[in-house]
């Protein structure tokens, strides 16, 4: 067993993955550093500014059910009740569809709100509630994977329900079309947070930019801690000592190259895949990274007047373009800025960024009636925001052959799509899996 004062930890990328594993491990005293490419924390979720605005590179919600990055989020002195808006589960789509859960126990909460939804007719929503109670009394697993479309025609899920509830709930949680989406993992959201506590269900909305509700406090934790946090360095190769202690690395990045007992790679797919090849140790987890497929999310954001306002902080849309619309001014006191966001692949990945902005202006006015057009428009496209997340899909281990390296990411292994709870969570079962050694 390692000893603590031989133990040091390297963590690659300053997203929410790594911020989660290095704050764990700072917590027991253990030396980490964080090395991070970008001058801004967060990685696919991190600040952004545009015209002195504070803007962020992708539009995310959290829900109740984020249990673990609520928990670090208090740890590093990020208040949720300050730093996020928590609404009873809410599901309105424009002038087309609402379901708000009354304050009863799960799942009956949603049973209510589906009984008393405007939008669909009742045999609809019976078909709705029937098909929650199927896949309750299974416990929520499926015998076969199968995509999130084939599920809902097979339990003769209705047309509106479908369109209005089912497919928008899909491609926001898994942000994969629900002809290709995995229904088993599907399943395993809804049964971790429908059918969980009822708060649950809660839409928790950020009031401040991503990387302030956790990368950057959770940094100033770890500094605190004796751990560094080194931003604008990139690491170019990670090589394990060869003839030296069995498990260390030498990491080396821009401003030289420093020797630990541990690393975490905590770095999108796509950028990992670069560090593993090289290892003979890693070539089966490099091939589960190098099959894995990505999904886009596209974020457009539209200053118009002070005065214009949404008629809720965030409000979903029956549209061939976009999904859903937050009011940043209700949010974050950014009046007039309303941030779009459009999920999963589609035709728009194909039109130059001034042209989706004007269709996604054009495409609220339609909606919403008239409005001044805006005074500058934001386009920022992650082409590979999220993995595919499809039937039977294999994902890597946090834990790899290779000893003291391992993988943190929403991509890893979990029951889970790719969202900030699975990469905290990832992050977190990293640095419990070093501290366990350690013991």
């Amino acid at each position: 067993n390692l000893k603590l004062e031989t133990l040091s930890v390297a963590i690659v990328g300053g997203g929410y993955a790594g911020m989660a594993a290095a704050v764990t491990l700072a917590e027991q005293r253990v030396p980490v550093t964080v090395f991070e490419a970008a001058k801004t924390l967060g990685g696919r979720a991190r600040r952004v500014e545009h015209r002195d605005t504070v803007l962020d590179n992708g539009l995310h919600i959290l829900i109740g059910a984020y249990g673990e990055t609520l928990r670090l989020m208090r740890l590093v002195g990020a208040d949720p009740e300050r730093c996020l808006l928590r609404l009873p589960l809410t599901w309105q789509v424009h002038e087309r569809f609402r379901l708000r859960a009354p304050r009863l126990p799960a799942p009956l909460h949603l049973v209510a709100g589906l009984i008393a939804a405007t939008g669909a007719p009742l045999s609809e929503k019976l078909s709705a509630v029937r098909f929650i109670w199927r896949m309750r009394r299974q416990n929520y697993a499926l015998a076969q994977d199968v995509t999130v479309a084939a599920l809902l025609d097979q339990h003769d899920q209705g047309w509106r329900m479908t369109r209005l509830m089912w497919h928008p709930l899909c491609v926001s949680a898994l942000n994969t079309p629900p002809a290709a989406a995995s229904a088993q993992v599907f399943l395993n959201v809804l049964r971790d947070t429908l059918d969980a506590g009822r708060e649950a269900s809660d839409l928790l909305l950020p009031r401040t930019d991503l990387s302030a509700l956790f990368p950057d406090p959770a940094a100033a934790y770890v500094t605190a801690r004796g751990g560094e946090v080194l931003t604008g360095q990139r690491v170019t190769g990670i090589d394990q000592e060869a003839g030296g202690t069995e498990g260390a690395f030498t990491v080396r990045h821009a401003g030289g190259e420093r020797t630990f007992s541990h690393v975490i790679c905590a770095l999108p797919p796509y950028s990992a895949g670069a560090f593993l090849v090289g290892i003979s140790a890693l070539a089966d987890t490099a091939d589960a990274v190098e099959r894995l497929a990505y999904q886009p999310i596209y974020s457009v954001y539209l200053c118009y007047p002070p005065q214009v306002r949404l008629p809720a902080p965030m409000l979903g849309f029956e549209s061939t373009l976009l999904q859903w619309a937050f009011d940043r001014g209700a949010l974050a006191g950014q009046h007039g800025l309303i941030g779009a966001v459009i999920s999963a692949e589609g035709s728009h990945q194909e039109l130059p960024q001034d042209e989706l902005a004007n269709l996604v202006h054009q495409e609220l006015q339609q909606q919403m009636g008239p409005s001044p057009d805006p005074l500058w428009h934001r386009v920022i496209a992650e082409k590979r925001a999220t993995f595919s997340c499809t039937p039977g899909l294999k994902r890597p281990e946090s834990r790899t052959p290779l000893r003291n390296f391992f993988l943190a990411g929403d991509y890893v292994a979990s029951d889970y799509p790719a969202t900030l709870e699975s990469a905290v969570r990832s992050g977190v079962a990293c640095a419990r899996l070093i501290l366990k050694e350690r013991d």
